[in-house]
This record gives C-alpha cells, sequence and structure tokens, in this order.
C-alpha cells in the first residue's frame, strides 16, 4: 500500500513522522513492507519544516503517475502560500480517482482551497480554527482530534497524528495489527474520531480546573463577539465576583477580565495572521467596539499592532518558531554574549 505524504514549506516535522510511524511499526510487526511511503513537495529537493530542520522531498512534476491510496497534506504555517496549480490540480485529480486524502495541521486549508471540504466536516489546528471557519464558509468546521468525513480527513497535527494512522491501520489491517502498532509506539491512549482537542475536565500535567472557574471560561469562549459582562456570568454561574477573582487568580494566574479580554486577542491574532478580513471586521469578530481601542489592547498584547503583525506575522519560521525573532531579544542576546565575550 502506498502513501504520498505532499508536504509544504514550513511543515510540522514531528506531525508528519507520529502520522507515518504506526505504519513503520506496522510492517516491523507483520515482517513484510505492506506500507511504503514517499514524502513529494511541489518542487521537490530540500523543504524546511517549522523547526528549521529540512527533508529530501520528490518533485509533485507528474502527479497522474503518482498511485498513492492514502494522499495527506502536511502544512503548518502560511498554507495559502502553497495554493499552487500544481497542488490544487493533483487534489482534484486524486479525488477524481477515489483515493483517500488527508490534511493535518493546517492541509485543511489547502484542501479547502482545492474544493475537497465543500459540504464536509472537518477540523484544524485549534489555533487556526476561526480562520479555516471564515474561509471555507461551507464547511463544518469541528474542534476534534480529528475527522473522517467519506474519503477526506483532516487532523489537528501534533501528536493526534498517530491517532489518525492508528485509525486507518486499523481499517487497513485490523484491531490486532493496530493494537500492536500502538503498544509498540508506547501509545496506550489511543483517541478515536469525535474527541476534542481540549479536554476540559483535567489538564495535560494533572491539576484540575474547578468547574466554576471552567463553566466561567466556558461562556467567555462562547461569547467572544458578543462578549458578556463579568457580573452576567456571575449570575449565570452563581457565584460572587469576588470569589470568581480569587479563584482566577489562584488557578488561572489572570484576573477574569484580564483572561476574558486575551483569549479575545488570541481569537484577534488568529484572524489578523490567517485571513484577508479587513482589520475592523476582525476587531468586530473579536468584541471590541472601537478599533482604536483594539489596536491599543493588541499592541500591548503583542508589542506590535495588528496591521503590522499581518505581515510580520506571517513569517512563519523566524517570526513564530524562533524566541530569537524580535529586534529587542536579538540586542539582549548580544549584548549579553559580549558581556560574556569580555570578561
Amino acid at each position: 500500500m502506498e502513501l504520498a505524504i505532499l508536504a509544504t514549506p514550513y511543515f510540522n516535522l514531528a506531525a508528519t513522522m507520529s502520522f507515518i510511524d504506526p505504519f513503520r511499526a506496522a510492517n516491523y510487526l507483520i515482517g513484510s513492507t505492506k506500507f511504503q511511503w514517499n514524502v513529494y513537495s511541489a518542487q521537490g529537493g530540500l523543504l524546511p519544516s517549522s523547526s528549521g530542520l529540512e527533508i529530501q522531498t520528490k518533485a509533485l512534476t507528474n502527479s497522474a503517475s503518482l498511485k498513492a491510496d492514502l494522499v495527506v497534506v502536511s502544512s503548518s504555517w502560511t498554507p495559502e502560500h502553497s495554493y499552487s496549480d500544481v497542488i490544487t490540480s493533483a487534489l482534484k485529480r486524486w479525488a477524481r480517482e477515489g483515493r483517500t486524502i488527508g490534511g493535518i495541521d493546517t492541509g485543511a486549508f489547502v484542501l479547502a482551497n482545492a474544493g475537497l471540504l465543500n459540504n464536509k466536516k472537518a477540523t484544524v489546528h485549534y489555533e487556526h480554527i476561526d480562520a479555516l471557519a471564515e474561509t471555507a464558509t461551507n464547511t463544518s468546521v469541528l474542534e476534534d482530534l480529528f475527522v473522517v468525513d467519506g474519503r477526506v480527513f483532516t487532523c489537528c497535527g501534533g501528536t493526534a497524528t498517530s491517532d489518525a494512522a492508528l485509525y486507518f491501520l486499523n481499517r487497513y489491517c485490523g484491531l490486532g495489527i493496530a493494537n500492536a502498532a500502538a503498544r509498540y509506539l508506547f501509545h496506550h491512549d489511543v483517541r478515536g474520531p469525535g474527541r476534542s482537542q481540549n479536554p476540559k475536565l483535567i489538564e495535560p500535567t494533572g491539576q484540575v480546573t474547578p468547574n466554576t472557574v471552567r463553566r466561567a471560561i466556558d461562556l467567555m469562549e462562547a461569547n467572544l463577539e458578543d462578549p458578556i459582562s463579568i457580573p452576567e456570568i456571575c449570575s449565570r454561574i452563581a457565584i460572587s465576583q469576588r470569589q470568581l477573582g480569587r479563584l482566577f487568580t489562584q488557578f488561572v494566574h489572570k484576573t477574569p477580565v484580564e483572561y476574558y479580554r486575551d483569549i479575545r486577542l488570541d481569537r484577534a491574532r488568529g484572524l489578523v495572521t490567517q485571513t484577508e478580513m479587513k482589520l475592523s471586521e476582525v476587531a468586530a469578530a473579536s468584541g471590541f467596539n472601537s478599533q482604536v481601542h483594539f489596536s491599543r489592547c493588541y499592541q500591548q498584547k503583542f508589542g506590535l499592532p495588528p496591521n503590522k503583525d499581518r505581515i510580520e506575522g506571517r513569517v512563519p519560521f523566524e517570526f513564530r518558531a524562533w524566541p530569537m525573532h524580535s529586534p529587542t531579544a536579538r540586542q539582549r542576546c548580544e549584548t549579553e554574549t559580549n558581556s560574556d565575550l569580555g570578561d
């Protein structure tokens, strides 16, 4: 069985390898090469990942001859830069041929641009969910780890790609091999379709968030575009403002007002850097009535105004992945280095 991984510049290497690894383990456990895979890109050659590591890829020059049974688009930052005729025509052809086609991390954007998500259910990394919902208006966007809708699937990325791969391994080889591969990879909690990207009952490190705080956050997240007041939130969950403030300070390390503002700004940043929406529309979609106030709050949180972040925030590796992207950080590092050399 042939797998084709179609990677775009600055793809997530870890998520991609996590998808491949269960099939590698299955080959070992079966004792034969049942699965084979190749990594392609539009131009071929060395392709940079979001971590800066590069891998060698094959050029997608003759997609008509590619006979893969399962095609996976692996994309991360700036997926819109991958909306090429070469990739789009290849995806459409494979869809017509009945191939199973998927997108991991932000690969859903590439599939949507090719028309493969029309009237489909899909998911994407939670940071990009709002952007996908705004750009793929005829797609039902879910906050699940992965979604399978007919011959199209999407996955949020990260370690969830292993869950998606094990789902297909079960389909192709049966439950026995899928379970054996999961055990071999120490993937003891296999998560199937329908599992949320962000379970709310417990934090990953084990700290339980009080139910009162969780309910307040749920109300905030459900009312980002039209914010409700903190007194209204307190009234709905039957708690005093003083008590809610103490709980937020203890478990969230912010006041309710600060937390509410920050998640609205986080949503705004996703729309600023991942869509072409007007900044006035972004402000309104994030619950800010005044664009001046929105820009001021945005700069206070992120260190630059939204119109500048729309340009710089699209630089995928240097700006997002390296902590040394900012001039002040670089200057501080250079100062500390010169000081160390002087000593």
